[in-house]
């Protein structure tokens, strides 16, 4: 009867055992989790099913012969041997193909001393498990880590053996070891974490050690090898999750926990078993490497220090501190971090140095004729094509300015720029021109050194130019993102976006691209772009928020606070559209239309017999122009609006840049009969040494000075309240919430008060209604 093999490229049904084992396995989980049958007895039956599969495949290929087919003609996992232990005929090398017979021979038993020794570790296991139940509760602990012992030594001398190991070189091994230092290291930490508080039992301790180290080797030594040995990093992987079920299950056993706790070995120890025999299967079949190209190097980078903090978090989430030593411990995952990082660098210099002439940028001061150094940088055309001869590596995008805000930068400071930028660059990095003040540099390190290549442009760019006229200086903003296989268009756009970031904090740094960096200039360009016509279309709003006398709860005045209602933004809060209106010159027009549009609000509860006043907020920019007092004047004699019912008021961690301005605008406000407060009063040294120098009717304060003080000491609140009354200032607490803090604002001494407590911020005509539950007796 012929038989039939699997189509080239046709997804085969996985065989019935690797589906019927697992789900067996979660049963007999989630009997013990439910307590129908005993928890080890769970776990056992649950790893002897995995166990027992696996040691039927690998005593099957321990004896049989060493493949060479394709990897869309394996066989299938379980498919039976042929009579005499051979494999089906059309598993054997292909005419032509195969290696000479004596080394097959040698090969295949090689390969079957591998699959018999794993077998005997995948049974150790099993059996490992397998006795627990039956052993006395105070032993378990040690019958445990005895087998986790056996099974690591019988796994290591089998590892060894799988044919296809290849002789690495001196930085390999290096890079290699690195990374077991710091994966090792990050999963001890997250042990001493986990472990509960308290001295560790030995055996605990040992079997912590060991799995940490164990499954460090296995998990690094897997990853090195899943393009190359694909099979050879599956039974790696299923030895690191083997054992780590091992050493997680003596941890349990030594520490007492409850029986339950121990079905959390079940899923890697099953799974553990399984993964070994099908990497055997697929060593055995001859798969061949996938061309994956180079490993990464973020998992290296990360999961050291990933582990360590979520493990960090868990125990000062559940303890609530950590000792010195463990401190210490989880610092150490830091040096091998940067040693990657560096072994990384030099690897990528190694790769590029090897590339012939041709299939590499030509570096600015190798080409010829390079008089001009302007003209001779690379195009954004050769910046694009630079991308495909690259592994991976960063892009930092250089954006120049005059020293005024908009000047040119000249010809004879950007041939100078083309120089610097071509000095502290590396030898391998491409230096092109986007714009006319607009240059790049593409390069093959790792982030962290390309930010630190940033800094050192940053550094030497910003430095004086000098000149015919005197020096020169420009403003530099630096952009930076991986390029780590991306579109380049992608890139040059995140690199972009994250240059103009810099920009606007102020230039002169290096910016870092991510996620949340592109959400907030997509949110800060349409706020740009919709900000400038939002007056005239009517979108500006105010709202009201009331302020209570605290000894009858009767309302005295309002503070008006600005709204944008953008139909495509939706509704834009002070702190977010003030900071774009002082960058878009629109500050002092917005400004005088809340002051206009507060004191005409105000005029017409005034016709209506309430005697309340209006708080308007002002920025110090806004407050600091020469022309603010007059503006003001012309408001109220606009609107007819008795002076003293107006309030201005200014945030005091603002005012200090500007203090002797501030204070005599201040001034002049309060020679109208306008009345002045210092909001978000902070109570701090600084802030109680310029409160003298204001000339300032009200002092804001928030909620969080009415909180209890320490023991022997007046709450903050009261001596604010003391303060204010020595002054002669009345005191605002804002943003109170809740009865407990009203009553403690009215205890100090406090006159006045406004939170959500009382009423939350609306439109006039919901405050007017407010209003109506209450007297209008002038305050």
């Amino acid at each position: 009867m012929p038989v039939n093999q699997p189509v080239a490229g046709r997804l085969r049904r996985p065989p019935l055992p690797d589906l019927v084992v697992p789900i067996a396995g979660t049963v007999f989980v989630l009997a013990g989790a439910a307590g129908l049958i005993p928890a080890l007895a769970a776990v056992a039956l649950a790893v002897a099913a995995g166990s027992a599969l696996a040691c039927v495949r690998l005593a099957w290929l321990a004896g049989a012969p060493v493949a060479r087919t394709a990897p869309d003609r394996l066989p299938p996992a379980d498919s039976p041997p042929a009579a005499g232990g051979s494999p089906p005929a059309d598993s054997l090398p292909a005419a032509g193909g195969s290696p000479p017979a004596g080394r097959r021979a040698r090969r295949a038993a090689l390969f079957g001393r591998c699959a018999a020794i794993l077998d005997a570790a995948v049974l150790a296991a099993g059996l490992t498990v397998a006795v627990l139940p039956l052993a006395d509760p105070p032993h378990r602990a040690q019958v445990a880590l005895v087998g986790l012992a056996v099974t690591a030594l019988l796994y290591g001398a089998a590892l060894l053996r799988i044919p296809g190991r290849s002789r690495l070189t001196v930085a390999e091994r290096l890079g290699r070891t690195v990374d077991i230092l710091g994966l090792g290291l990050g999963l001890f930490f997250a042990a001493w974490m986990l472990l509960p508080p308290g001295p560790v039992p030995p055996v605990a301790a040992i079997a912590s050690v060991a799995g940490a180290t164990g499954v460090a080797v296995l998990v690094v030594t897997a990853g090195a090898d899943r393009s190359r040995r694909p099979g050879a990093a599956r039974c790696c992987a299923g030895a690191a999750a083997t054992l780590a079920g091992l050493a997680l299950l003596v941890v349990l056993l030594d520490h007492g926990a409850p029986d339950r706790a121990a079905l959390a070995v079940a899923p890697p120890l099953l799974a553990g078993t399984l993964l070994t025999a099908d990497g055997a299967r697929r060593t055995a079949t001859g798969e061949r490497s996938r061309p994956d190209g180079f490993a990464a190097a973020w998992p290296g980078l990360t999961a050291p220090a990933g582990i360590a903090a979520l493990a960090a978090g868990h125990r000062l989430w559940t303890v609530g501190e950590i000792a010195a030593p463990a401190i210490a411990l989880g610092l150490a995952v830091i040096p091998p971090m940067v040693l990657r990082e560096l072994l990384a660098l030099a690897d990528q210099r190694r790769r590029a140095d090897r590339l012939a002439p041709e299939a590499r940028p030509c570096p600015v001061d190798e080409r010829p004729d390079a008089a001009d150094p302007l003209a001779e940088l690379a195009s954004r055309d050769d910046l694009v094509r630079g991308f495909a001869r690259r592994v991976g590596g960063a892009l930092l995008v250089v954006d120049l300015v005059g020293i005024a805000d908009g000047a040119a930068v000249d010809r004879s400071v950007l041939v100078e720029v083309a120089r610097r930028l071509r000095a502290g660059s590396g030898p391998g990095d491409l230096v092109a021109r986007l714009a006319d003040a607009e240059f790049a540099v593409l390069t093959d390190v790792g982030p962290v050194v390309a930010y630190a290549l940033g800094s050192r442009l940053l550094s030497a760019l910003t430095k004086p130019y000098p000149g015919a006229g005197g020096a020169t200086r420009i403003r530099v903003s630096v952009g930076l993102a991986e390029t780590s296989g991306g579109d380049p268009e992608d890139v040059l756009r995140q690199a972009e976006l994250a240059r103009r970031r810099a920009v606007q904090l102020g230039r002169d740094r290096v910016e870092w691209y991510d996620a949340y960096l592109e959400e907030q200039l997509v949110r800060r360009l349409d706020l740009e772009r919709e900000l400038p016509g939002a007056l005239a279309r009517g979108e500006l709003d105010l709202v009201y928020q009331p302020v209570l006398a605290l000894a009858d709860r009767q309302p005295v005045g309002t503070e008006a606070l600005l709204r944008w209602r953008s139909p495509a933004l939706g509704t834009v809060l002070p702190d977010e559209l003030l900071p774009v209106a002082a960058d878009l010159d629109l500050l002092g027009e917005v400004g005088r239309w809340v002051l206009d549009r507060a004191c005409r609000q105000l005029a017409d509860w005034s016709d209506g017999g309430r005697k309340l006043w209006m708080a308007v907020n002002v920025t110090p920019r806004e407050l600091t122009a020469p022309d603010f007092v007059a503006r003001t004047a012309a408001a109220l004699a606009a609107y007819d609006v008795p002076p003293e019912c107006l309030v201005v008021e200014v945030a005091e961690p603002a005012v200090g840049a500007e203090l002797p301005t501030v204070v005599a605008r201040l001034a002049g406000l309060r020679s109208l009969g306008v009345r002045t407060a210092l909001d978000d009063f902070r109570a701090e040294h600084a802030s109680l040494a310029q409160l003298r120098r204001l000339p300032i009717d009200l002092l804001k304060v928030g909620p969080q000075l009415v909180g209890p003080a320490p023991d022997g000491h007046l709450p903050l609140i009261e001596v604010v309240a003391k303060l204010g009354d020595r002054l002669g200032l009345e005191v605002v607490v804002e943003g109170l919430e809740s009865d407990a803090q009203i009553a403690g604002a009215r205890r100090a001494g406090c006159r006045y008060g406004q939170g959500f407590a009382f009423a939350r911020p609306a439109t006039a005509e919901r405050v007017e209604a407010w209003f109506e539950e209450f007297g209008s007796a002038p305050r």
